[in-house]
This record gives C-alpha cells, sequence and structure tokens, in this order.
C-alpha cells in the first residue's frame, strides 16, 4: 500500500464530492453562459461550504478535513470535482487562486470585508499576476505603481498604471489580488500586492474570446487609486505573495488535471468493455489493453505526485516550489496524454458535442499553461535541483 493511501473517510469524503458535483453541480454548470461567472453555481458552492475551504486554504490555521491538512485537503476537494464537473471546479479553484493573497497576507480589515463574501459566491475574487509582455517570466512586470506627491506623510498612497491580460474571472470579478512595480528594488524585489476593489476610478475590463467556459480579460489600470490600506503585506514584498500563493495551488492544478485524467480513463474501461470489434470487444485487443494499462500507471503515478507534494507544502518541507513544479508538471502533461488516448480508444463518437471526451479534450489543454507553463515548471524544477 502506497503511503500516501487516503484514510477511509477521506475516500468518503471524496466519494461524497463527486456525488455532490454530479447531482448538485453539472446542472447548474450545464446552465451557465460561457465566458461569463456562474452565478448560481458559485452560490451552490457556497452553499455546500465548499468555497470556504478554498478561499481559506491559504490562510494559517485553515480548517482541516479530519486531519488532512489545507494542500492535501484541497487536492482532494479539485480532484473529486474535477472528476465529475470541472466547471465547478475551476470556479472554486479561482475564488481561492484570487483570495489566496488576502487570506495569506490581508489585514484584518480586508480580510473581514471580503473572504467571507467569497467564500459565500457573492463576490467573485480574481488573481492579477500576468501582463502583455510578463506571463511566464512573471518577475518582469510592468505595472507602475506611481507613489502620490506627499503621500509618505500619510503613511503612502499610488497610482496603479498599465495593463493586466489572460486575467481569469476578469472583466467580472469584485475584486482583484494585483501585483505591481513599487520599485524598492529591480526585479522580483521591487513588486508589492494590492487588492483593488473593481469599482476604483480608472480601472477597466475588457473580455477575451477564449476556449473557456469562465470569462478571461484584460485590466487597464489609468492612475488607479491605491493607499496602504489595500496592501498585501509590505511594499516591495508583493512577489513573494505571488509565489507562495502558487507554491499553495500548484500541487492542486495538478489534482485538477488527475481529476480529468481519471473521468477519461473510467470512460476508457466502460467502453472497451461494452465496444464490440473484431469478434470480441475492445478491451481483448491487445493494443487497446495495453493502452488502458499506460493510462492507468501515468494516471495513478501523477496522483501519487501531486499527494506528495501536498503533503510537502503541509509539513512546511524545504523545496516546496520544485515538488509543486513537479506534481503540476507531470499531473498536466499526464492528463493531456489520458484525455487524448481516451478520445482515441472511443473514436469519432468522443468528437461528439456533449460527449464527456469532447469536454475534456477543451479543458484539459489550458492547465498545461496557467499558474506557470510546462517549460516554466522544468526550469524552476532544473534551478532548485542546483540550488
Amino acid at each position: 500500500m502506497s503511503v500516501f493511501a487516503l484514510e477511509p473517510e477521506q475516500r468518503e469524503w471524496c466519494d461524497q464530492l463527486r456525488k455532490l458535483a454530479a447531482e448538485r453541480l453539472r446542472p447548474l454548470a450545464e446552465g451557465g453562459e460561457p465566458g461569463r461567472v456562474n452565478h448560481a453555481l458559485l452560490a451552490e458552492l457556497g452553499e455546500l461550504g465548499l468555497l470556504a475551504r478554498a478561499v481559506t486554504a491559504s490562510a494559517s490555521g485553515a480548517a482541516r478535513k479530519g486531519g488532512t491538512g489545507r494542500a492535501l485537503e484541497l487536492c482532494l476537494l479539485r480532484e473529486s470535482l474535477a472528476y465529475s464537473c470541472p466547471e465547478a471546479e475551476t470556479a472554486l479553484a479561482l475564488q481561492g487562486l484570487g483570495t489566496g493573497p488576502v487570506a495569506q497576507a490581508g489585514t484584518e480589515a480586508q480580510r473581514r470585508r471580503w473572504l467571507r463574501e467569497a467564500a459565500s459566491g457573492r463576490a467573485v475574487a480574481a488573481f492579477a499576476l500576468s501582463e502583455p509582455e510578463a506571463g511566464s517570466d512573471a518577475a518582469a512586470l510592468t505595472l507602475r505603481a506611481d507613489p502620490e506627491p506627499g503621500a509618505a506623510e500619510s503613511g503612502g498612497a499610488w497610482r496603479l498604471t498599465g495593463t493586466k491580460t489572460w486575467i481569469s474571472n476578469a472583466p467580472d470579478a469584485d475584486f482583484y489580488s494585483v501585483f505591481a512595480r513599487t520599485g524598492e528594488a529591480p526585479g522580483a524585489r521591487g513588486i508589492s500586492a494590492f487588492l483593488v476593489p473593481a469599482d476604483r476610478p480608472g480601472l477597466r475590463g475588457e473580455p477575451l474570446a477564449m476556449l473557456s467556459p469562465h470569462p478571461i480579460g484584460t485590466l487597464t489600470f489609468d492612475g488607479v487609486p491605491v493607499t496602504r490600506e489595500d496592501l498585501l503585506g509590505e511594499p516591495g514584498r508583493g512577489f513573494g505573495v505571488a509565489m507562495r500563493t502558487l507554491n499553495l495551488f500548484r500541487p492542486s492544478v495538478g489534482a485538477f488535471a488527475v481529476g480529468m485524467a481519471q473521468a477519461a480513463l473510467d470512460a476508457s474501461l466502460a467502453h472497451a468493455a461494452e465496444r464490440r470489434a473484431f469478434g470480441g470487444v475492445l478491451r481483448d485487443l491487445q493494443s487497446v489493453s495495453h493502452q488502458l494499462a499506460e493510462m492507468a500507471t501515468r494516471t495513478e503515478a501523477a496522483r501519487l505526485l501531486v499527494y506528495a507534494a501536498a503533503a510537502a507544502y503541509d509539513r512546511e518541507d524545504e523545496g516546496i516550489a520544485r515538488s509543486a513544479a513537479m506534481a503540476k508538471l507531470m499531473a498536466t502533461e499526464t492528463a493531456q496524454y489520458v484525455v487524448d488516448a481516451a478520445v482515441q480508444i472511443h473514436g469519432a463518437v468522443a468528437l461528439r458535442q456533449g460527449h464527456l471526451l469532447e469536454h475534456l479534450y477543451r479543458e484539459v489543454r489550458a492547465p498545461r499553461i496557467y499558474e506557470g507553463a510546462s517549460e516554466v515548471q522544468r526550469t524552476l524544477i532544473a534551478k532548485e535541483l542546483y540550488r
């Protein structure tokens, strides 16, 4: 038995989540408008108490399920939802990512104002890091936070000027965790994090037409006013806030991918056992049975790497960045392989609109890019090996 085998109560919780997602969340997801926030789905996630688990995951002392650490709990939650309803998983994950800097580094007033609203689904959160020329190279961002003249006496005030793009939930979010250059030092050391409500003057958003069920957009900051009360953490230390948030969520991106891979594998097992061909069923063909074995082995390997990274995060081990990167890389690449193989086993029927695999085929591509593309994860892993 694996050292990462789940306890009976954890397996039971995952089974309950799969059932909830299929019975209560999937119908709401199917009724949503592509490219827009599904408020009914968010509200149901809040009513079930699931959003609260993602929204508070970054906070120290977050609630735990049966002794499960917060990172592992987040992975189990995301994997289970992804198996039955990827849209629900994505809605939950984006709330967690957008609120992560607030839960981790926000003031008591900021947490009180926004986290409860986000956990209920009444307020939509977004994580605004990427820019037109700073996607994978996040430390190269150029959004400026120019100090207001004479603001030092009042404790600090800035004007945000520049652009963010590829921002999930933009422009429909109610507030953004925004990372801007305040200039204390070059590179990553000169970046600060701010909580910016969507109704701030000078902030505009435009939707992007993307292959995505949720909104993705561009944000333009035209002298958007922020003060010290809007800071998340200390000036010049925002990059660390961003990376700590991503280190928590990267293994669970892998869990999202594993959930989709498992759904594709289970569909393929059922199809291969029933589909008749060449005088028998597909699973009797060695080429198909070996393909299924490969899919199952890679999925389980990815799952164990995800659980290991989450456990390392919960133990506060050294090398968390490396293990998180390995988990995201392996799981997202594996899911792409498994879903593609599942489509091949099913044949043309899997390409029909509305088929599970047609849906998964569209969903599985993006995780290899967001929160650090696969190439970035390999670069990070290599650097950590020589650290």
